[in-house]
């Protein structure tokens, strides 16, 4: 999902999740009070919110300092503000509070420096022409002798397709390597995510683990389950370098976190920004709809710790004294040449 969210798409994730209450409340359950709604999101996310633990936070410490800033009377903006701010001390994007006049969300991609421009790639890397296939954007990287390609995928869009992976693969198949792009790729449909890994291994590879919260203690949930990916179409398997930065969020962060499996790809840049938790959601008494993370994402060791961002293997950062160059491609073209 994009860390910015537009609050019709966010409705429809919302409702799209929907499983364990009612989207429209009784009338007996319709309440402007305040504290009635605040009480209500702060136990939905106290029984059902995933990361808790791995995150260290202190949620009734957190219901203490935002509950003492209610008061009788207050208005639904103001009110919106106490909520919505209450949901982002959990530093989690796939966090909203989402109201007819406002949503609420984090920004994950502020923890980190901007470490993307796409017309500083436009105008030094790419040829004038070069190829879109619908969510790609690719050609041969200028001054390699086609011996590197650079694909750009900003979106999981749900259009990623068999065709467009095999032309595309077909197109790059005699280069020493490809530079993936997923720099603010805010994320999307999960299921782009295993059809283009499909096409970068060999054999049947487990991905990562997920488990879902099932009870109300912080620290109850299902046991692992395993995502695996198979090999299908045209396969890519030399040297690919995955850019990534803090707006790499959610599908982006899957990706990346399945990429580390895979001994062909090097990721480098920043630390993506996490969001590996499976967000749902309900609508509070006030109809305001709210949606958190009720689930983890395990990489192939168990370890939960990615929802904090996915490391690179090599650090690096864009100079923006220098606006000819991006130092990350630099820096990816530096190691398919060394490879």
């Amino acid at each position: 999902m994009k860390n910015i969210f537009k609050p019709l798409l966010i409705c429809l994730i919302v409702l799209s999740f929907y499983s364990c209450e009612k989207i429209f409340f009784e009338e007996d359950k319709q309440s402007l009070d305040p504290f009635k709604n605040f009480d209500y999101l702060w136990q939905q996310c106290d029984e059902k919110y995933s990361y808790f633990e791995l995150k260290n936070i202190d949620w009734n410490q957190v219901k203490t300092t935002y509950r003492s800033r209610l008061y009788k009377g207050m208005s639904q903006d103001s009110l919106f503000k106490v909520l919505g701010t209450m949901l982002n001390e959990l530093k989690d994007d796939h966090s909203n509070l989402i109201g007819s006049f406002n949503l609420s969300f984090f920004g994950t991609n502020k923890l980190g420096p901007d470490n993307f421009d796409w017309r500083i790639i436009e105008d030094n890397y790419l040829p004038r022409n070069y190829y879109i296939s619908g969510p790609f954007s690719h050609d041969f990287l200028n001054n390699t002798n086609k011996e590197i390609a650079y694909i750009r995928f900003s979106s999981f869009t749900g259009t990623v397709s068999e065709g467009r992976l095999n032309f595309i693969l077909n197109r790059y198949a005699n280069t020493k390597g490809i530079i993936l792009d997923l720099r603010e790729n805010g994320g999307g449909v999960t299921s782009d995510v295993f059809k283009l890994l499909s096409h970068f291994i060999s054999a049947k590879t487990l991905a990562y683990y997920s488990i879902l919260k099932n009870g109300k203690a912080h620290n109850n949930f299902t046991e692992p389950r395993a995502a695996y990916v198979e090999p299908a179409g045209v396969l890519y398997t030399k040297p690919v370098m995955l850019l990534v930065d803090r707006g790499t969020y959610s599908a982006g962060s899957l990706f990346s976190i399945s990429a580390k499996e895979l001994s062909n790809f090097t990721l480098i840049g920043d630390t993506t920004g996490g969001g590996l938790g499976l967000p749902n959601g309900g609508q509070l008494p006030n109809g305001w709809l709210y949606r958190f993370s009720i689930t983890q994402t395990l990489d192939a060791r168990l370890n939960n710790t990615f929802e904090q961002g996915v490391p690179p293997s090599i650090v690096q950062y864009v100079n923006w004294d220098d606006r000819t160059k991006d130092e990350v491609i630099e820096k990816a073209v530096e190691t398919i040449s060394n490879s």
